[in-house]
């Protein structure tokens, strides 16, 4: 049995010159080039898929080889998967080939043998660099170009994989970020055999899903939750990045910059434990990236008031000058081709490699002294309480329940409030989820209301271009209503959200 560790990345068919050029200085200890036949099998019922197991057989020249992948882990584009291998005579598998306690319960070998059947191929041409690196770290470099395809269905393939063969998973990130310098590469958590299967059972593309609370469970300790919390958010991360890059979807982008918003907050929430210089420089870089999509409100804002053909603003008679000018304002927003070039960028990748690099290599432990060793090591739960207090005391502070708070004092906040939200997703499933749902519930819909009160703004700017009095005081009167009806829910919202008893505390 191995364990395979590799980065994989989605590439263009002209990524392989430039990929040839940046390693034309490296120390090659192998290179070849063959073409490889792969076909896939499970059973009619998806029994092995259902166990996250992979079963295929892999041929070159007169060489077959039969892999079974058992579950793993990947954290953005790298992945870490136990694999058995072993020689084969042919194109029909044969499962007794490997160890018998590798299948899970509930069928015998020979049952599952019996009900097996090819699901979809791979064939792709692979050219290989084995590299060596400074530290005696070896790398095997593959680019691989070709089509995966089932039932007259086909996806093209055209990837680069490194693989660590020997040596340090920090040196496949050194090698990787000089590969992707100058951009080019998409980091990949979707493998050639998830394509395949879903061609197989022509499965419909990803649909967006909101960001759920993290599974976190009262016997993990304060790293382990840290460590969860993270890899949670750049899944969300990445499986909606897949999804723009498949689909026109800005909704896919929001969750994106939610996810960024999220770990930023999660290296707040634990910064009494980690210091902040231990990851100074990615909150500096998921700075940069939130700010590089912050135009995405606005474009929710001016969708919700062109939908329907200007449908919110059918009571005023200036309704279709109105639309005319906001469809002004979106066209002046970032396009799909400029979101595809940052996605694209060698800031990004090298982003997402280093924060993956950190969370794998534990990049925050040369920083700890030994009271936070011994704080990191502690259950989570009292850490959580403690979190959760301190949240709850911001929100006081932050919206006075004995106050009258301002439509300007409201929007202030809106990113306080958005930061207390995801203190409480690190933490929620240590505590009653009922409670725990029924308290976030009125702070979500305040929240819901700031957006409300922010996608006034774009129709607030254009009152002054009224030159008609009549219309230009109507649409005040208008504006003015709205402000009204939204800030009156607001303070229902917030005067419920202190009626309710903190699920934390019992």
């Amino acid at each position: 049995m191995e364990t395979e560790i590799e980065l994989k990345f989605f590439v263009s068919p002209e990524f392989a010159d430039i990929l040839r050029e940046k390693i034309s200085d490296a120390r090659i200890l192998q290179h070849s080039c063959r073409d490889l036949g792969n076909t896939y099998f499970d059973t009619p019922d998806n029994w092995l898929r259902n166990h996250d197991i992979g079963l295929r057989i892999r041929r070159y020249d007169d060489v077959y080889i039969q892999t079974v992948k058992t579950a793993g882990r990947v954290v953005a584009g790298l992945h870490q998967r136990p694999e058995y291998n072993a020689e084969h005579s042919g194109d029909d598998p044969d499962l007794t080939l490997h160890p018998d306690n590798i299948w899970p319960e509930g069928k015998t070998v020979a049952a599952l043998q019996d009900e097996l059947v090819p699901l979809f191929v791979t064939d792709f041409n692979r050219e290989t660099w084995l590299v060596a690196m400074q530290d005696g770290s070896q790398i095997e470099i593959a680019f691989d170009s070709g089509v995966v395809s089932a039932g007259g269905l086909s996806e093209d393939i055209c990837e680069v994989e490194l693989e660590l063969k020997s040596g340090q998973v920090d040196a496949l990130f050194t090698l990787a970020r000089h590969i992707s310098e100058h951009g080019g590469m998409r980091l990949g958590n979707r493998s050639k055999a998830a394509r395949g299967y879903r061609l197989a059972y022509q499965q419909p593309i990803d649909t967006v899903s909101t960001l759920q609370p993290v599974t976190v469970r009262s016997q993990d300790t304060v790293e382990t939750c840290f460590i969860k919390s993270l890899e949670h958010a750049l899944s969300h991360w990445q499986r909606h990045e897949q999804i723009y890059v498949e689909q026109d979807n800005n909704e896919a982008l929001n969750k994106i910059r939610s996810s960024v918003c999220f770990i930023r907050q999660i290296l707040t929430v634990f910064s009494s434990i980690v210091p902040r210089r231990a990851s100074a420089i990615l909150r500096q870089e998921l700075k940069w990236l939130e700010d590089e999509l912050r135009w995405l409100r606005d474009d929710d804002y001016l969708n919700n008031l062109l939908d329907d053909k200007g449908y919110a603003l059918r009571k005023l008679d200036t309704r279709k000058r109105l639309v005319n000018e906001l469809k002004e304002l979106k066209s002046a927003l970032p396009t799909r081709a400029d979101t595809l070039a940052l996605i694209d960028s060698s800031r990004y990748t090298a982003l997402l490699l280093d924060l993956s690099r950190w969370i794998l290599t534990r990049g925050w432990q040369p920083f700890l002294d030994e009271q936070a060793q011994e704080n990191i090591d502690c259950p989570v739960t009292d850490f959580a309480m403690k979190q959760l207090d301190r949240s709850w005391a911001e929100l006081i502070e932050a919206f006075p329940p004995e106050h009258k708070v301002t439509k300007q004092g409201y929007i202030e906040q809106q990113e306080h409030l958005t930061r207390n939200l995801y203190t409480g997703m690190c933490f929620c499933h240590l505590f009653t989820d009922e409670e725990c749902q029924s308290f976030r519930l009125p702070w979500e819909d305040l929240l819901d209301g700031i957006d409300d009160l922010l996608m006034l703004q774009p129709i607030e700017g254009l009152v002054d271009k009224l030159e008609d009095s009549e219309q230009h005081a109507q649409l005040l009167r208008w504006i003015t209503r709205q402000e009204h009806s939204i800030l009156h829910a607001m303070d229902q919202s917030r005067f419920s959200g202190f009626d309710a008893k903190p699920y934390w505390r019992d």
